[in-house]
């Protein structure tokens, strides 16, 4: 049985105890394990600036955008640990009328060289920085760049420059100790919001 702490709790810290109730009991899962998690909920917006379609090839190539939109999305977020390693894996299905399920698969490892850093991957080893932190209970990241993994190198990429700058939240519901909200913005610093979603989620028994 793996004894390591969950991915995020390595990147908090003593942090990690600042957060809701909620938050912590969605991530307690254990690196080298096959803990798995499952939350379910409606995106009320899921939302892509009109010029943002000419990035949609490279998202589908890459699995890192949701290339369509809508207003109240159901969607379920499937969480696993792996055996063989300390990641954690993320499926999230998003479920728009008429057309079929749409999956945004990643994985996040903790950075241990950049203390609360962890980085999330997509395909072909494309990654993004993100330094995490509790804020009044709810899980933080924010964007610190785009990173290629090949072997053992860590390239930056200026990736920025056309999608912007990444800022994610989970936060507790205070009306309900087993829901939580989130939001995702990717704004540019010129040309504004380039995709957004949010939406609220259910920890119920798996």
């Amino acid at each position: 049985m793996s004894s390591a702490p969950p991915v995020f709790q390595q990147a908090l810290g003593p942090a990690w105890n600042e957060l809701g109730d909620v938050i912590r009991r969605h991530y307690t899962m254990r690196p080298f394990s096959d803990d798995y998690v499952c939350v379910r909920g409606t995106m009320s917006e899921v939302w892509h600036a009109p010029w943002a379609a000419l990035l949609m090839p490279f998202g589908r190539l890459f699995g890192a955008l949701v290339p369509h939109q809508g207003t109240d999305v159901p969607i379920e977020v499937h969480y696993r640990c792996h055996p063989d390693d300390a990641n954690l894996y993320w499926d999230r299905v998003f479920h728009f009328p008429g057309k079929p399920p749409f999956h945004f698969r990643s994985h996040m490892e903790h950075d241990a060289g950049q203390g609360s850093e962890v980085i999330e991957y997509v395909r072909f080893g494309i990654g993004m920085r993100l330094a995490v932190s509790a804020e009044d209970g709810a899980v933080v990241f924010r964007d610190r760049g785009y990173i290629w993994r090949i072997g053992g190198l860590r390239i930056p990429l200026p990736l920025g420059l056309f999608l912007g700058t990444a800022y994610v939240e989970e936060r507790p519901d205070p009306t309900d100790p087993d829901h939580f909200t989130m939001k995702m913005l990717l704004r540019h610093r010129w040309f504004g919001d380039v995709f957004r979603y949010s939406g609220r989620f259910r920890l119920g028994s798996q």
